[in-house]
């Protein structure tokens, strides 16, 4: 395997490819730009910024830039909301030839002026995209302007795509959230030590309800996920939770520490996929409450749970022991819980990488893996071909771009990305990720390919 990884012709890749030996330092290189030339599956600084921003549900999301900008990123997450709908709508100032040329911030007042009277929303997020950046159009200008002619927070958001890669989005919107949050008048003196935010989850397939559901059987109450189901109102309150918890650290530990600079909120990094982890991090949650009740009702409440679907689980690890997978997400932390996952189903991971990891993440992916196992970070899909057929993985875990990899190879495929419609999150998500494992896994169609 050692020959495998040397035969690489970009160079510059070699250090961000690892394959476990046993009782042996090793680090990998994460957390960089992507290189040039090695096709990375990232997205751009635009997108990781909206795919924060939109499930805010009542806000209104204004592109300025060409219309390709808009309708690429229109809905691409499976987000669920319980109140306004405002968010599924995409709009755009459709930038053309003309307006690169002479500027486009007319247009952009223009646009706000037809949002605000048609739609009277609370707040517009306005994201610049990658030919805003060359032609330099001033966002905080027009957006200031705004705000002091309708009254309303009008936010701009710095994400043109050249500047960075999707983690530098992420970080864009974080940015845009916490100048929403900083609003004295929703500040209350004294806290609940049972309150908090659920940061990095966006309400995949209602994912937050069923954690907020959670919360109410063991007694704590959550202010506002973010940005899963959330509302302008909410995230203006969120400041007086008693402590934050992070489930996607990519897409939100920056908005943890500056919450917890600015408003002195302590956070705590959880995972609520699997068995395992989802059990650890309500006891997590419990004990951060200093609430004796209420870690007493956590821990019956988790061995509950257990009872319910250990049988279920149980058949479904027999039919799905000793099959080999491969993974490929977007941050560590879903990484981390699906190898443990996978262990709990009696199966291998034979190849694991993330696009947005970080090096502790990599520690601990490290650890949790066997010996053999292939370890990159921001790889492409000649490099994933190559490693899936050298460790002969039956299924590959990743997003909507690494599925027609899958299907190339002849392999199982899971989507567990943000356009999936199916909840994979706590007790029940694991029963639901056990029985999309065992179908497509053990699919007769794969026989059907192998004889081919």
């Amino acid at each position: 395997m050692k020959k495998s990884v040397e035969a690489y012709t970009l160079e510059d890749r070699k250090k961000h490819i690892v394959v476990k030996e046993k009782n042996k330092e090793q680090g990998i290189k994460c957390d960089q730009h992507s290189i040039s030339g090695a096709v990375s599956q990232r997205a751009c600084v635009y997108c990781g910024a909206r795919v924060v921003l939109n499930p805010i549900t009542d806000a209104v999301h204004i592109i300025h830039g060409p219309i390709g900008c808009s309708s690429y990123t229109w809905d691409i997450r499976g987000s669920l909301s319980s109140d306004s709908e405002m968010y599924r709508n995409s709009f755009s100032t459709d930038l053309q030839e003309r307006d690169i040329i002479f500027g486009g911030e007319k247009k952009l007042a223009g646009a706000i002026d037809e949002i605000v009277e048609s739609m009277s929303p609370q707040t517009i997020f306005v994201y610049s995209t990658c030919v805003v950046g060359v032609i330099g159009d001033d966002l905080d200008a027009v957006c200031k302007q705004a705000e002091k002619k309708y009254n309303i927070r009008v936010i701009p958001v710095k994400s043109s795509g050249f500047a960075g890669s999707k983690k530098d989005g992420y970080q864009a919107a974080c940015n845009a959230i916490i100048s929403l949050m900083d609003d004295k008048e929703y500040k209350i003196d004294i806290k609940d030590h049972r309150t908090l935010n659920y940061l990095g989850d966006f309400n995949l397939a209602g994912e937050v309800w069923i954690l907020n559901n959670y919360f109410k059987e063991i007694g704590v109450n959550m202010i506002t996920g973010v940005t899963g189901d959330s509302t302008i109102e909410k995230l203006k309150k969120a400041q007086n939770a008693s402590f934050n918890i992070v489930q996607c650290a990519g897409s939100s530990i920056y908005l943890a520490k500056m919450m917890e600079e600015r408003f002195k909120i302590p956070y705590e990094q959880v995972s609520f996929f699997g068995i395992q982890d989802t059990a650890n991090s309500l006891l997590n949650v419990a004990r951060l409450t200093g609430d004796k009740k209420i870690i007493r009702d956590t821990e019956v409440f988790i061995k509950q749970k257990k009872a319910d679907i250990a049988s279920i689980l149980q058949k479904y690890k027999e039919k799905c022991a000793g099959k080999k997978v491969a993974i490929y997400v977007g941050g560590g932390f879903k990484a981390i819980s699906l190898i443990k996952q996978f262990n709990e189903l009696g199966m291998t991971t034979v190849m694991v990488g993330t696009q947005t990891g970080r090096q502790e993440e990599y520690d601990t992916i490290k650890e949790l893996a066997e010996e053999g196992t292939v370890i990159l970070d921001d790889t492409n899909p000649t490099e994933l071909q190559k490693f899936i057929k050298e460790k002969g993985a039956d299924l590959l875990v990743g997003g909507v771009k690494e599925r027609p990899l899958a299907y190339k190879l002849g392999i199982a495929f899971i989507d567990h990305n943000h356009e999936r419609k199916l909840p994979l999150l706590g007790f029940e998500g694991a029963v639901n990720f056990a029985k999309e494992v065992d179908l497509t896994v053990n699919s007769p169609v794969w026989n059907l390919v192998r004889e081919g």
